[in-house]
């Protein structure tokens, strides 16, 4: 029998575990462990940021466990960015990323969202592309000056131009 997955608020307590689950999974794609030191900062889930209204977390959990989660980001009325989304390793290509995709997008187009902007890996631009996303350029990365990661924004919700 297959363990159900369950997407909740993440929790006060949870930000040095989402933490550690940001860095095993940035870390699954091989990354050396001074890329990773360098990344680390900006890897952190700050504690502040699970009661700032202008962030929502979402973790997944199986069994009590959280094995993934999103940060989302508002920026503006409209639009929101996915600061995050992270999966442990050993599950990793096993859905839980598209679950938690589709949950950040409902979650954007809820709160009024028309439009998520999506830094991300280039390991996961494939992902990114498959979940809606439309390549929109490069942004230079917090972490690693001169190191350009692939930016998409993804149309979620309705715009004017749907309605007949």
């Amino acid at each position: 029998m297959k363990a159900t997955v369950r997407i909740r608020r993440a929790q006060l307590d949870e930000a040095d575990e989402l933490s550690a689950i940001a860095m095993e999974s940035k870390a699954y794609w091989g990354y050396s462990a001074e890329f990773m030191e360098a990344c680390r900062e900006e890897l952190l889930v700050p504690a502040e940021n699970l009661t700032n209204e202008r962030f929502s977390y979402c973790v997944a959990e199986t069994e009590g466990k959280p094995i993934g989660y999103y940060a989302l980001e508002r920026l503006s009325v409209g639009e929101y960015e996915l600061e995050a989304l992270f999966v442990v390793p050993a599950r990793i290509g096993t859905g839980i990323g598209r679950l938690l995709m589709e949950h950040a997008k409902e979650a954007v187009a809820a709160a009024g969202g028309s439009r998520m902007i999506i830094q991300g890996d280039p390991n996961a631009e494939g992902f990114y592309l498959a979940a809606g996303g439309v390549w929109i350029g490069y942004r230079e990365s917090r972490s690693i000056p001169g190191r350009h990661l692939p930016l998409f924004t993804i149309h979620v919700g309705r715009s004017e131009t749907d309605v007949a």
